[in-house]
């Protein structure tokens, strides 16, 4: 359908999972990617499996320098950017309040709030008006689930950001908008015990998980003209989770 044909969109943290079918999806799409990621054999990985129209650049998203590396590279390769999907994310699965830690909510809140953030300020100069943002959020951020208030906490500042620069950007006609995931099966439930991850199952209307592929659809939906009149939205793709 070539629905982002010619444009160039920068995704961060897709060594893997719905970032990565997402920078498949985008690619498929006619659209030339930048990528990035911490582990630089994840990285190369990861764009020899997208196989065109891709530049790897390895870095940390919550660290500034990195980001400034970033779009150096995308601006002597491409000169300009249409669509940012900030999408790197950490997070705790069992760390309820009298477990947190001063390091676990750095790290946590230094890749998903910070690196979000910057992320997106740092394209600024980069992003033609009228280009896209998409920020990774998720259902946490409305749900509120045990155990997790640190990560729950960090995408409902996601979420809040998304609210602040629709409003922000709307000179530019930039639309910034939200996705959040429900639970996807990607590599984030790699070591979650098995009893956890039929518990989040047992929780969806749909009765099954989600797929990466499906969150790579919701994302081009946002990133292309078909959602030309849509911004500020969080939209939810999780097989009706946030709901209940």
């Amino acid at each position: 359908m070539n629905k982002l044909d010619g444009k160039v969109a920068v995704i961060t943290g897709a060594t893997s999972g719905m970032a990565l079918a997402t920078a498949k999806l985008f690619v498929d799409e006619g659209a030339y990617v930048f990528i990035t990621g911490r582990r630089q054999q994840q990285l190369d990985a990861a764009v020899k499996e997208i196989g065109r129209n891709v530049t790897g650049v390895q870095g940390d998203a919550g660290n500034l320098s990195d980001l400034d590396r970033l779009y150096e590279t995308v601006k002597a390769k491409k000169a300009a950017i249409d669509i940012v999907f900030a999408s790197a994310g950490v997070g705790e699965f069992n760390s309820p309040l009298g477990s947190v830690t001063e390091a676990g909510f750095d790290h946590t809140f230094g890749v998903n709030v910070r690196g979000t953030l910057f992320a997106v300020q740092k394209a600024l100069p980069l992003l033609r008006d009228g280009g896209a943002v998409i920020l990774n959020g998720s259902i946490a951020g409305v749900k509120g689930f045990p155990g997790m208030s640190v990560y729950n906490a960090s995408k409902a500042a996601v979420r809040s950001f998304a609210r602040s620069w629709t409003s922000d950007l709307k000179a530019r006609k930039i639309r910034v908008n939200v996705i959040s995931p429900g639970t996807i099966d990607t590599g984030i439930f790699v070591g979650v015990p098995k009893e956890v991850k039929e518990h989040f199952v047992s929780l969806i209307p749909m009765g099954r998980i989600g797929e990466s592929v499906e969150i790579a659809k919701a994302a081009l939906f946002l990133a292309s003209g078909d959602s030309s009149f849509i911004t500020g939205i969080e939209l939810f793709v999780d097989g009706g989770t946030a709901q209940i």
